[in-house]
């Protein structure tokens, strides 16, 4: 861990993080995503055996954090499996190993709440976020995801007689 890592510590999140938390993930997509977020603050409230949430701070303030919710069951699984739903490091803040120290802190975490992996989906095109999975030690997962349109309408089935 680098000198600057080592001065951090991962907690769980609060509340009071919204703010800042919308403002660092903010700083990653150009857009306020405080409906996403309110949202999953508000649900882990509710269920809290269902989500692990960390921040990381130095300083006293909150430089980073991870959102998971935990799965039971989908999949086929028989084992809990944790989704990584969303992670970001303050702009100030990257490239000084805090997003591994972040990802150690929610490792920890999970392992307490009883969960032996973590997953995780990232566009094909967002190099950066698959260099960061990729030295965290993430690896291709063996499943494919599908996606299609919701709005428009399957086609009309081709009738072979």
């Amino acid at each position: 861990m680098s000198e600057t890592a080592s001065n951090v510590e991962t907690r769980r999140l609060r509340p009071a993080d919204l703010e800042q938390v919308i403002a660092i993930d903010a700083s990653h997509f150009g857009q306020a995503r405080r409906a996403f977020f309110e949202k999953r603050l508000a649900n882990a409230r509710e269920n809290p055996e269902d989500y692990v949430q960390v921040g990381i701070d130095r300083g006293g303030a909150l430089v980073g954090f991870a959102f998971t919710r935990i799965l039971r069951g989908e999949f086929g699984r028989d084992e809990p499996i944790a989704m990584l739903d969303s992670i970001g490091v303050s702009a100030g803040s990257r490239e000084q190993g805090l997003g591994h120290a972040l990802m150690d802190g929610l490792a920890r975490a999970l392992r307490k709440a009883g969960v032996g992996s973590l997953q995780s989906q990232a566009r094909w095109s967002d190099h950066a976020l698959l260099r960061f999975f990729d030295a965290c030690g993430f690896n291709l997962a063996p499943r494919l995801m599908l996606e299609r349109s919701a709005v428009r309408p399957l086609p009309e089935p081709v009738d072979n007689e």
